[in-house]
């Protein structure tokens, strides 16, 4: 049965991939951006593919901005099957050298703004006794990574929120949650590394340039190895997770972010046997 699908920020890489596998998929799609003026790379994507997609402004940051969106989204069809929180930042930065301006910035996007968009969307979905809710977390949700503290801690908050939540109102409610762990993108890593740095005032003289510079080459290591997927490779696990009768807890997206976590992940993959024990202890 075709679904309702709102994503958030689809103006590049993974956001563009899954709007368009959605609705190639038979879906209606709303696909959602901060700034609707930087749909070009989006609009061009489902040119190709021949897909029609519901371009909606959607400010992850600004409550109104989330709940008009999902006003539209109501309004036009009546119920909001699937929820994919796609839109986040990233943050190369030691805690000790970040501005707290940027610490607020990065767990606004990342964390709060998860919240904002499953908030709006939770009364309809109760509603209907039914949904699902896809956050894009990453393996850094799972394992902390240098210069990576606060971006990790978002993620971590993320992957915390849906374990929570998928404990009492997926058996409650019938709406399930699932963290989607990519372990990097390559679309959106090349360089990525590089220009955050610069972003955040660039390479600092001091006592943590020399570790800087060796996560900089692992992570341009990395790149040219392959590790890194395509946008349209985590897009398919997004599908794959969505299309799922018993929608799992996790899931990584390739075999090296399977292996890259397993001392976390390894008893539970899925995170369902966590999700059964938690309610056998607190709602029993």
């Amino acid at each position: 049965m075709p679904k309702v699908i709102l994503i958030t920020g689809t103006s590049t890489g993974l956001g563009v991939a899954t709007a368009v596998q959605a609705a190639q998929a038979g879906h209606t799609v709303y696909a959602t951006m901060r700034n609707t003026q930087k749909r070009d790379t989006l609009d061009a994507a489902a040119k190709v593919a021949g897909v029609t997609l519901n371009v909606l402004q959607l400010d992850v940051q600004d409550a109104a901005s989330v709940n008009a969106a999902v006003d539209t989204v109501i309004a036009e069809q009546g119920r909001i099957d699937v929820l994919i929180n796609n839109a986040g930042m990233g943050y190369v930065r030691s805690l000790e050298q970040a501005e707290e301006s940027d610490i607020q910035k990065i767990l606004d996007i990342n964390y709060t703004g998860v919240a904002r968009c499953i908030k709006a969307v939770m009364p309809h979905m109760r509603k209907a006794r039914a949904g699902h809710v896809i956050n894009i977390s990453s393996v850094g949700g799972l394992v902390g990574q240098p210069f990576n503290e606060i971006y990790c801690g978002a993620k971590f908050a993320v992957e915390g929120l849906t374990e929570a939540m998928a404990s009492y109102i997926t058996p409650a409610f019938g709406i399930h949650f699932t963290a989607v762990e990519p372990g990097g993108i390559a679309s959106e890593f090349a360089n990525t590394v590089l220009e955050q740095v610069e972003q955040t005032g660039g390479m600092l003289e001091d006592e943590y340039l020399p570790i800087l510079q060796k996560y900089i080459s692992s992570s341009q290591n990395r790149q040219e190895t392959g590790i890194y997927q395509s946008a349209d490779e985590v897009a398919a696990i997004v599908m794959k997770v969505m299309g799922s009768e018993q929608p799992p807890v996790r899931a990584r997206t390739s075999e090296w972010s399977e292996d890259f976590s397993k001392l976390k992940t390894g008893l539970d993959p899925d995170g369902l046997k966590q999700q059964s024990l938690v309610a056998e202890q607190f709602l029993k």
